[in-house]
């Protein structure tokens, strides 16, 4: 049986779509900016704050350094300072993560948001029941890049080969394969099925309860 799970955080875990589009868009237009359609922000999110600010000023036209250095502290502080606000769990996936540790399974969380709204919504919406938690570090390397997941496999202290991989895009499928470790897809997240297939991940499951099977 598998000795950890590492998942991704937004689209895996919690639904942060409407939160982070929120105070994105509010950014926006604090400088002058149209807002962006909540579904054009599935494909915007999942490379960390940087890239999510350089996309949304791309779609409105102004991806410019003066344009980003006006925005991205607008989003990231407003982001930060309520980061639960339209948050919540995917529906079953606190049932799946009490299931995961009464089988004596660790559980990481890795996301390329920024490390300290990570930790603050890890922590509001699942206690103790997460071992490790790392957002976007200085120095790490954003996902795909496997550095936090090699991080995280010497804090839970378990190898590659008896861990899972649970996430919802390609930069997860990306991720996980870069570490050795087997992935399983979710199609309840920002992406669909087929950007899923064709990164090759091991698995897909449409259900939290789904995983178990492949531990």
């Amino acid at each position: 049986m598998k000795q950890a799970v590492i998942f991704d955080l937004d689209g895996t875990l919690a639904d942060t779509l409407s939160s982070i589009a929120f105070f994105a868009n509010r950014a926006l237009t604090q400088c002058g900016y149209e807002q962006i359609p909540l579904e054009e922000y599935r494909y915007l999110v999942g490379n960390g704050a940087k890239r999510l600010v350089h996309g949304m000023l791309a779609r409105v036209g102004d991806d410019t350094p003066e344009a980003f250095d006006k925005v991205s502290p607008l989003y990231n502080d407003g982001y930060d300072a309520d980061s639960l606000y339209l948050t919540k769990p995917y529906d079953g996936i606190l049932t799946l993560l009490h299931a995961l540790k009464q089988r004596g399974v660790k559980i990481g969380v890795l996301s390329n948001k920024p490390d300290r709204t990570t930790q603050k919504i890890v922590k509001a919406l699942f206690g103790d029941v997460v071992d490790a938690c790392r957002g976007q570090q200085d120095g790490t390397p954003r996902k795909p890049d496997p550095a936090g997941v090699f991080l995280l496999l010497d804090e839970l202290s378990v190898s590659p080969d008896d861990c899972l991989y649970v996430g919802d895009t390609k930069t997860d499928m990306q991720t996980g394969k870069a570490a050795g470790i087997f992935t399983v897809g979710v199609t309840w997240g920002f992406r669909d099925r087929e950007e899923l297939e064709e990164h090759h991940a091991n698995a897909i499951i449409s259900s939290p309860e789904e995983l178990i099977a492949y531990l």
